[in-house]
């Protein structure tokens, strides 16, 4: 069987203090169902973790509105180690995070009263789209973007994740990767010089070509539904040396750390990936049957772009809805790209939290 990229499963981010960070994305972003949370050792990740395992803490959370989630990621080992420059649009790796809202003005306005650090007003992208920048805590860069689909459209102003902006050093060779092995196929719109829209982010006063693609929503896979269309925006820019993200740092310190796909059939996949030129990095199944990531199960895996930016893959297997009484998806030995019903989807809204 073909494997199948489901959606983006999760953003990761590196933060200081993941307890810290998870009140912030929860209160402001919506980010407020907690799949896991789990302290443990990154015993696989040693070609990204200067060749050490890592103790660590990390929670996956998500918005019910539909999107991708956050894996929140917290050094416990040592310290972690913010950037010594300030990250611009172009650098190598995720620059900035996509989030989806389907009503821009309204999210304009609930970002408003909450004092959040606007970087510019909304304004539109080259296709004519509206957007907008913000930071977070961390000066991570957000940007909300109108998009239309919600899964479940009962509370908050906007979804959950939507994509990523890249820095590349080259458009052509990232694109083997975002086209040819995530199915980023359309293009909707591929431009290039100083973009008014960009004014305020840092970096975006530069000449760069942006290359926006998307995918078909797929609409296979269990979680499919929650997850929905998905966007990476590529940029590539001129006048200046991009330096690399993590540069001086390893995986897992603050910033963007990966964008991750939930995928069916993982061995496929590892076939597939090999035979287009990116290998697995890591592959947690060559040593368990099934990772365990707290109450949630799985397994999952890694390649790496040619600008540095690392794509996850995982295969999950089972996740607790309400544990206590036994209620649980569980996928085990299971290869279905048929989505769960709706309903026992929105049943993970049971585990919302708002702190």
């Amino acid at each position: 069987m073909k494997p199948r990229i489901t959606g983006i499963q999760q953003l990761g981010v590196g933060v200081p203090d993941v307890v810290e960070g998870w009140k912030w994305y929860n209160r402001n972003f919506g980010m407020d169902v907690k799949i896991f949370d789990e302290e443990a050792v990154a015993q696989f990740m040693l070609p990204h973790t200067g060749d050490l395992p890592r103790e660590r803490r990390a929670m996956l959370v998500i918005n019910m509105r539909g999107g991708g989630g956050m894996e929140i990621w917290q050094h416990t080992g040592k310290t972690p180690q913010m950037p010594s420059f300030q990250i611009q649009l172009g650098d190598l790796g995720i620059c900035a995070g996509k989030m989806r809202t389907d009503d821009i003005q309204r999210t304009y306005r609930d970002f408003q009263e909450k004092k959040l650090s606007f970087l510019t007003p909304v304004t539109k992208d080259p296709s004519g789209n509206p957007h907008f920048y913000v930071k977070d805590l961390y000066d991570n860069v957000w940007e909300f973007v109108q998009e239309g689909y919600i899964f479940d459209g009962r509370k908050g102003t906007n979804g959950g994740v939507l994509g990523a902006t890249i820095g590349v050093k080259d458009v052509e060779e990232s694109l083997k990767v975002y086209r040819d092995i995530l199915g980023y196929t359309k293009t909707i719109y591929d431009t290039k010089g100083v973009f008014e829209d960009l004014s305020g982010v840092p970096g975006g006063e530069c000449t760069m070509r942006r290359v926006l693609i998307a995918n078909d929503f797929p609409d296979q896979g269990p979680f499919s539904p929650l997850f929905g269309p998905s966007q990476i925006e590529l940029v590539q820019v001129e006048g200046r040396e991009p330096r690399t993200i993590f540069e001086g740092r390893i995986w897992g310190d603050p910033g963007f750390i990966q964008v991750c796909y939930d995928i069916v059939d993982m061995d496929a996949l590892r076939e597939f990936t090999k035979e287009n030129g990116f290998p697995f990095t890591v592959d947690s199944s060559k040593s368990v049957a099934d990772f365990d990531m707290g109450e949630a199960g799985g397994n999952f895996s890694y390649i790496q772009c040619p600008e540095s930016t690392l794509i996850e893959f995982v295969e999950t297997t089972m996740v607790p809805i309400v544990k206590k009484i036994g209620l649980v998806i569980n996928l085990k030995g299971k290869k279905s790209k048929k989505p769960l019903p709706r309903l026992i989807l929105k049943a993970l809204a049971l585990k919302r939290e708002k702190i």
